[in-house]
């Protein structure tokens, strides 16, 4: 076999292979007493038909064979000879062959950069800690007992107040015409409670039982249905019957509906709670600061295809955004030239950091093992509550679907790894400084482009980290466009 590399260009490598016709005459030869081994046809015992015969029978279906045996074989010896790793499946085309004449072909591909490590150890990060307040602790603990509330018609006549909740029937009307999804009979709604489009809830406070009210509100100007959003329209409200609701008490019998033996555990419980959702707030801040830094440290060429295909998948959202009137409001004045241009940078950090995250976990043989998906196909469960038996057997009966879990689980394995390298700094904030948006003082100077979106977009690598950077279609806003944690 003979391999002549006729270009490298960046990551571009292309050949041009020739096998000689004597190796796939050989091959085919090969091939055939196989073949003939087992071969059954009229007139000849199994294993003693000629080889002439099984030449005139079997030799063009074997030359395909071969070939493609040949060509596959080829390619990956001069592949693994060079040390190459290629970005995706290299692309062949045969030059010439001809029944008894050399087998001519070449290969593209484009390779894996080599991606040179920085020292992590150099990395310094800042990692933001928040207790929870008791008072968000005791809101927490009053929302439960509110959970576990229950309402009794009202012992006398009286007019409906806030914190009641009231039976009712109504029909939306728009233009004196009733809506789609406008009409309810014998609902329970808790005055106050925010439930219904605002002042709906309001109107019916000093109403009686038994009382028809006409209730005039205004749909949102951003309401989901297009056709209701910003307009006034009436419901003729029923009111049917009026109750009381009785929250029940913070106390051991309250803990006990939860589980736990005292409301003392609940009260550690429900703080515990909410220190778990602030850690999880900090945990996707460090993350996001951590691809910052490496975003900022590395540099290095990534694949054409692998970045073609991953700007195809963002702008394939973007254009549905722009149909559905969904696209970030930022986005609606600019020209496509200048969101291609800023969804290009979005689209090639996402490869770089993917294919960074990818090298920093082979060389540290990071490894997602069958207990890691099982724990997520678990965690996939819970997120179906009253439908895990469902879940389960989904997954019992596809194992292939657990391999969704690989990427991501490799991807916070491998972040998990970094972190423990790097300089971390803890910071007490306040829950409120927790919270906030992180970009917020960048949008402030009403002369200076925003940049929070962009920076949110970029700023995970979701499914890259392991796979081709690509394969899984993302949201449309910037918010939400690469990577919204």
């Amino acid at each position: 076999m003979q391999v002549t590399e006729t270009k490298t260009e960046g990551l571009t490598r292309e050949f041009s292979i020739l096998v000689p016709a004597a190796t796939i005459e050989e091959k085919v030869t090969v091939r055939l007493a196989e073949i003939g081994k087992t071969a059954s046809l009229p007139g000849f015992r199994p294993g003693k038909v000629p080889m002439k015969v099984l030449v005139e029978r079997y030799r063009a279906a074997v030359m395909g064979e071969v070939l493609e045996r040949t060509v596959n074989d080829a390619t990956a010896q001069a592949v693994n000879e060079r040390e190459l790793r290629p970005a995706y499946q290299p692309k062949v085309e045969i030059v010439s062959f001809d029944d008894g004449k050399d087998l001519e072909f070449t290969v593209a591909m484009e390779v894996l950069p080599e991606i040179a490590i920085g020292d992590l150890a150099k990395v310094s990060l800042e990692r933001l800690k928040a207790s929870a307040p008791e008072e968000d602790v005791e809101k927490a603990m009053q929302n439960l007992a509110m959970q576990h509330a229950h309402a009794h018609p009202i012992a006398e006549a009286r007019p409906a107040a806030k914190g009641d909740m009231v039976q009712i029937d109504f029909v939306g009307k728009l233009d004196g015409v009733p809506f789609d999804g406008g009409t309810g009979a014998d609902f329970d709604l808790e005055l106050g409670s925010g439930m219904f489009i605002p002042g709906f809830e309001d109107q019916l406070i000093g109403a009686k039982k038994d009382d028809k009210v006409e209730v005039k509100v205004t749909f949102p100007a951003e309401y989901h249905a297009a056709d209701l959003a910003g307009k006034e329209t009436t419901f003729d409200v029923t009111v049917k019957e009026i109750k009381e609701v009785h929250k029940h008490e913070i106390n051991d019998e309250l803990a006990k509906h939860e589980g736990l033996e005292n409301v003392a555990a609940l009260r550690d419980a429900v703080k515990g709670r909410i220190e778990s959702e602030f850690q999880q707030v900090s945990r996707q801040r460090l993350k996001r600061d951590l691809l910052d830094a490496l975003d900022q440290s590395h540099k290095f060429d990534v694949p054409k295809a692998m970045l073609d295909n991953e700007f195809e998948a963002i702008w394939k959202t973007i254009e549905e955004a722009k149909a559905n009137g969904t696209l970030d409001p930022a986005d609606v004045e600019k020209s496509e030239e200048a969101l291609k241009e800023e969804y290009g940078v979005i689209a090639e950090r996402r490869v770089r950091l993917g294919l960074l995250l990818a090298e920093i976990g082979r060389i540290n043989n990071i490894q997602v093992t069958k207990e890691d998906l099982q724990r997520a196909m678990f965690q996939q469960a819970r997120n179906f509550p009253g439908q895990e038996r469902q879940v389960f057997e989904y997954f019992t009966k596809n194992p292939q679907a657990l391999e969704q879990f690989h990427a991501p689980l490799f991807e916070e394995k491998t972040v998990d790894f970094v972190l423990e390298l790097v300089q971390l700094n803890d910071r007490e904030v306040t829950p409120q400084e927790l919270m906030a948006d992180p970009d917020a003082a960048e949008e402030a100077p009403a002369e200076k482009p925003k940049k929070a979106t962009k920076k949110k977009a970029a700023a995970k690598t979701e499914e890259a980290a392991e796979e081709a950077p690509a394969e899984k279609p993302k949201k449309a806003t910037k918010k939400k466009a690469a990577a919204e944690e």
